[in-house]
């Protein structure tokens, strides 16, 4: 899929994705999404997860924090957001 923005945006996605502190945020993520699942089953493919109490308000990445929210729930809120 190409970028719908131009090379700029990709180029500032590219090295915004290469940092070390987004790498951690994506592995604890990921690692939290393994424990969830292989506590309570297979996420079904279209879901995403979810922190309960999210990560700016004092959440973690633990399974007690987490659960499944189907795509239109979870990333929903964004495009309210930019309506405002």
């Amino acid at each position: 899929m190409a970028n719908k923005r131009g090379p700029a945006r990709a180029a500032y996605l590219k090295k915004y994705n290469a940092q070390p502190k987004e790498k951690a945020r994506r592995n604890a993520l990921g690692r939290a999404r393994y424990d969830y699942e292989k506590k309570h089953g297979k996420i079904p493919e279209g879901v995403d997860f979810d922190h309960v109490k999210p990560l700016r308000k004092g959440g973690s990445n633990s399974p007690s924090n987490m659960k499944p929210r189907s795509r239109h729930e979870n990333r929903g809120w964004m495009k309210e957001k930019a309506k405002k």
